[in-house]
């Protein structure tokens, strides 16, 4: 989406995305969401409480690899809970994406879990990037959402399969040396 400004031919990006996608949480059930990604707004804006209102669930995503995006959480929540009252809460998850560069990671599990217990969300991983987790979290949130109870196996139904080929590095590099272990024992040594 963009908009032309007045005075530049240069278009103007606008800082919401909105999707709809069907999801089926179970054979019996389909069920359609309204996806708007409002990623980017400032806290402040004006318009943004007008964006969450009257929605049923909100996903709060955080950036693994950037503790700043997790401290802004409890801003962002407070947002939340100021738009609605208390009987009328959505269903609200927290939701930590980058996880393909887990090795980069900035934010402990335990703390997105402690963040979780104590504002009562519901808790997910995914990669964006690498599209891990993302199907199984939206089935999983479709499914609450519509009050259905998913059994290990009909999520795992959206985790995709991982393949890896096993590479016996020795066998294939022929610049590494291994030590032959039958000829470095020692006959005089024996253990008691």
């Amino acid at each position: 989406m963009s908009k032309e400004t007045d005075s530049d031919s240069e278009p103007q990006q606008l800082q919401y995305k909105v999707d709809a996608a069907q999801v089926v949480p179970s054979r019996d059930t389909q069920v359609t969401l309204q996806i708007w990604d409002i990623g980017g707004q400032s806290i402040g804006g004006k318009m943004l409480k007008n964006y969450i209102y009257g929605a049923q669930g909100v996903l709060l995503v955080y950036d693994i690899t950037n503790y700043e995006s997790f401290q802004n959480l409890e801003d962002w929540y407070r947002l939340v809970r100021r738009t609605f009252d208390e009987e009328r809460m959505p269903y609200v998850a927290l939701v930590g994406n980058k996880t393909d560069l887990n090795h980069l990671r900035a934010v402990k599990v335990a703390k997105h879990k402690q963040f979780t217990e104590e504002n009562d969300l519901k808790s997910f991983f995914v990669s964006a990037k690498t599209g891990d987790q993302v199907n199984t979290t939206f089935r999983q949130v479709a499914a609450d959402l519509a009050g259905i109870s998913l059994s290990k196996a009909e999520l795992d139904v959206e985790a995709p399969v991982l393949k890896a080929q096993i590479v016996n590095h020795e066998q294939h590099d022929p610049d590494v040396k291994t030590p032959d272990i039958r000829s470095s024992q020692n006959p005089k040594c024996s253990i008691q």
